[in-house]
């Protein structure tokens, strides 16, 4: 099992201009892991698609030759089902050798006729994978809980779409990530592998990244299911963190009713209250940035550590 890296994993040095796609690739060869995982959706405020300046040829190559020179495996990660997006970035994905690209429907806001018109929107770009031999994986993205998924790819029919399973995610939705990944397993074209607490922010429940390990989901459980139920033949991890969210359902909605117990078990805020509120970590303000960036780059080898030893332990 190949292990990859998000590039959400660094996401402030990105967003601080400290950290280019090229310096990320290189970063993934020195924490000695198999390839790459680009997200291309954009910063507020910030030019270029993501963690890529463009989506033109010369540079585009420029960056294929970067990843293919540690022998990377290479994805992509979007949002959004409409077809005329996704055609421009699989075409993106096959100029950078990408073998999956990533996307989702609710963006934000669980929205069912978005989820409704997904399928149709889908089955247009369907010839367009098959073309390339690109496979497009459809991501419990928070809003969604995994039948969602599961009944997007079954109305497709393709071999070419399947699920992209976030460990995580579910808990947006109420739904036990356990469970939720046993489910998507058999589905999974490719992963965030993370880690999450619940924390209160003085005021509500919010779900919180925290390194791969350190949190209350039942991680080696997981990435066993992903090893023992899935075809997959890498992980990547998704380091989220700093980054806090709030619930995107009504609780019960994916089979969990209230926090308190297993992966909902409330533990303190990673940071003090009084000097940063949970919402606030993707964005710090400039006082705190330097702490952060510091902070998510011991996070980042610290889950790179612990999934590489799930990886001895369960696939040699």
């Amino acid at each position: 099992m190949k292990i990859g890296l998000e590039t959400e994993s660094y996401h402030l040095q990105f967003i601080s201009g400290r950290m280019d796609v090229f310096q990320f690739i290189r970063k993934t060869a020195e924490l000695g892991l198999d390839g790459v995982m680009l997200n291309i959706n954009p910063w507020p405020g910030l030019p270029g698609w993501g963690v890529l300046e463009s989506f033109d040829p010369e540079y585009l190559a420029e960056v294929r030759n970067e990843i293919r020179k540690y022998g990377f495996f290479a994805e992509i990660d979007t949002r959004g089902t409409d077809p005329e997006h996704l055609t421009q970035v699989i075409e993106a994905a096959h100029q950078l050798g990408a073998d999956v690209v990533r996307t989702y429907a609710c963006m934000g806001v669980y929205d069912p006729d978005t989820l409704r018109i997904a399928p149709q929107d889908i089955k247009q770009l369907v010839p367009l994978l098959k073309k390339y031999r690109i496979r497009l994986a459809v991501e419990n993205h928070e809003e969604e809980i995994a039948d969602e998924v599961i009944q997007i790819i079954k109305e497709v029919n393709s071999p070419w779409v399947g699920a992209h399973c976030d460990i995580g995610n579910s808990m947006m939705a109420w739904e036990d990530p356990v469970e939720a990944v046993r489910k998507l397993a058999p589905y999974a074209f490719t992963t965030h592998f993370k880690d999450h607490i619940i924390i209160h922010d003085g005021e509500d429940y919010q779900v919180c990244g925290v390194p791969v390990g350190a949190g209350n989901i039942d991680t080696e459980e997981c990435f066993k299911i992903l090893v023992e139920q899935s075809t997959l033949t890498w992980i990547n991890v998704e380091m989220c963190f700093p980054y806090a969210v709030s619930f995107k359902r009504k609780p019960g909605t994916g089979g969990i009713f209230q926090v308190g117990e297993g992966a909902f078990k409330v533990e303190q805020p990673p940071y003090e209250l009084n000097r940063i509120k949970p919402l606030d970590y993707y964005y710090p303000p400039a006082e705190l940035l330097e702490t952060m960036i510091e902070d998510q780059a011991k996070g980042v080898e610290q889950s790179v550590k612990y999934t590489l030893a799930l990886r001895d332990k369960y696939c040699r």
